[in-house]
């Protein structure tokens, strides 16, 4: 079969070592991302991902709470930020606000809030604590997934204390898990140029290491398809994959595409629904640690997410309820992101998965 979809040597070779097991090196990821025909891409990531997953494809029940988007950082991808409440757009929740936001999903059969934000200059780590104490006691069932690396970092070195003194505090407060948000690109150079202000790939890295230490879960993710080259997406890629070799704790990757509208680097444009697929593809192919691979339905699009499931992705994230802003800024074709149970189960299907409900561990739900 690979023959017929090419002649490369180099690509047949690749197709092998996916079929036996063998992990493949930066070269063949390469090579994958310049010579690959996406059909061929397809195929392969789709026999890794059944290998890992058979025919299950998951979704979960969640909502977002996004506190503020009062941001210190100014990282130029981003149509979300704002500098103070003066500015068109901004906000600021109050714990009672985000109170009556969580409490309006109780008996709704959520598992899962999902918390990120700004980094607000006057947070401190007892504000973030409160945070996840007041959604606990609205919904003291589900899980709280919270806070992006970059916002950890901050606020935890802010209150003078170690990266395990300060997940300690959170995880005893609620926080059962952290999101992958904030990794951006770890090559040093582009980081510098879309979001130098922000933390470093290394104190990303460390705070998802600690956090694995600890026995926390988190997710991991790249934003792509702006002003990186395939060596950086593959040298994100390989960090990520060393990481999961030593500590085991990731439990998904997601990646998210670059989303144009309303942000400093707009003039770049976004890459195409075919960059997507193969950014999937070569995710499920290069990252043979992780379990999962996910495509956000929110940032892709019902459509684009459907055709996702053909390109080694397993899970489309969860029903949000229109509770998330952050790509909807950005200028999504979806500006009140929702779908129910019934509507994720029907577009699983319609590629040929079984539709599995999990909690954020990935547990069935039946």
């Amino acid at each position: 079969m690979i023959e017929f979809l090419t002649h490369d040597a180099d690509l047949i070779r690749i197709a092998e070592s996916v079929s036996s097991g063998t992990r493949l090196s930066n070269e063949d990821a390469l090579i994958l991302f310049e010579r690959a025909p996406l059909a061929l891409l397809g195929m392969l990531a789709t026999a890794k991902r059944e290998q890992i997953n058979g025919k299950r494809a998951y979704y979960n029940r969640n909502i977002h709470i996004e506190p503020t988007n009062i941001c210190l950082f100014r990282c130029k991808f981003c149509s979300y930020r704002r500098c103070s409440l003066d500015e068109p757009g901004a906000w600021y929740d109050s714990l009672e606000d985000i109170y009556n936001q969580a409490a309006v999903y109780q008996h709704k059969g959520i598992t899962e809030v999902h918390i990120v934000g700004g980094v607000h200059p006057l947070h401190t780590l007892v504000d973030y604590i409160e945070i996840v104490k007041t959604v606990k006691r609205a919904l003291p069932e589900v899980v709280v997934k919270a806070y992006t690396a970059v916002e950890l970092n901050y606020i935890i070195r802010k209150a003078g204390l170690s990266l395990e003194e300060g997940l300690v505090l959170l995880k005893e407060a609620g926080m059962g898990a952290i999101p992958g948000g904030g990794a951006e690109i770890f090559d040093t150079e582009v980081r510098a140029q879309i979001c130098g202000e922000k933390s470093s790939a290394e104190e990303w890295l460390a705070t998802h290491r600690a956090a694995h230490k600890m026995g926390i879960t988190t997710n991991a993710t790249i934003l792509y398809g702006h002003i990186e080259t395939y060596r950086h997406r593959i040298d994100h890629l390989a960090r990520l994959r060393a990481l999961q070799d030593e500590t085991g704790g990731f439990s998904a990757f997601i990646p998210l595409k670059y989303r144009s509208v309303n942000n400093s680097m707009s003039s770049l444009g976004e890459v195409s629904l075919p960059e997507d697929m193969r950014m999937l593809a070569i995710s499920r192919l290069y990252l043979d640690n992780f379990d999962h691979i996910k495509a956000y339905w929110v940032m892709l699009g019902k459509d684009a997410t459907e055709l996702a499931l053909a390109f080694g992705a397993d899970d489309i994230d969860g029903t949000i309820d229109d509770t998330t802003k952050i790509y909807s800024m950005a200028g999504v074709a979806d500006q009140k992101p929702s779908m129910t149970t019934s509507q994720m189960r029907s577009l699983i299907a319609r590629m040929g998965y079984v539709p599995i409900e999990r909690d954020t561990f990935y547990r069935e739900i039946l």
